[in-house]
């Protein structure tokens, strides 16, 4: 398993990117916007960590602006952490024969959502390129929020 990255969901981007990085130094690594999602993704690194945010993609932050005014409670701004793992199946499997739900099942063989004990959001991304979709995943629903 390998740390990727933590999202947080900012309300106001520019400010968030002169904290971010005029304040504290980071440096921006990627930026992408959705019109039909109407978001912005924007990724930092950590000036040590430069060198291997733009190789791996990790380790960084990820700042998620939503378009469209919204006031965050609750926690609601932080959004997950994120791991690279080997078998994503096999990881799923191994969660769930453990009481764990799959909140969001790896039905396209690259990426699941799952909680932690204290409801922490968990994004399990495969390893190089997705696997082969298969059962019981391709079939199974989304369960609560993630």
């Amino acid at each position: 398993m390998q740390y990727l990255h933590t999202m947080i969901r900012v309300s106001n981007l520019d400010e968030t990117l002169h904290f971010f990085c005029d304040l504290l130094g980071m440096v921006e690594i990627s930026r992408k916007s959705s019109d039909k999602g109407r978001f912005t993704l924007v990724f930092l690194a950590a000036p040590e960590d430069e060198a291997r945010a733009r190789e791996d993609r990790a380790p960084m932050i990820e700042l998620t602006y939503n378009w469209d005014p919204e006031e965050y409670t609750g926690g609601r701004n932080f959004g997950h952490l994120a791991y690279r793992v080997d078998d994503i199946y096999a990881l799923c499997e191994k969660l769930q024969a453990n009481g764990v739900t799959i909140n969001r099942p790896p039905r396209d063989g690259h990426m699941a959502f799952v909680r932690t004990p204290d409801n922490i959001s968990i994004e399990l991304l495969q390893k190089g390129d997705a696997l082969e979709p298969r059962e019981p995943w391709v079939s199974m629903e989304n369960t609560g929020t993630w």
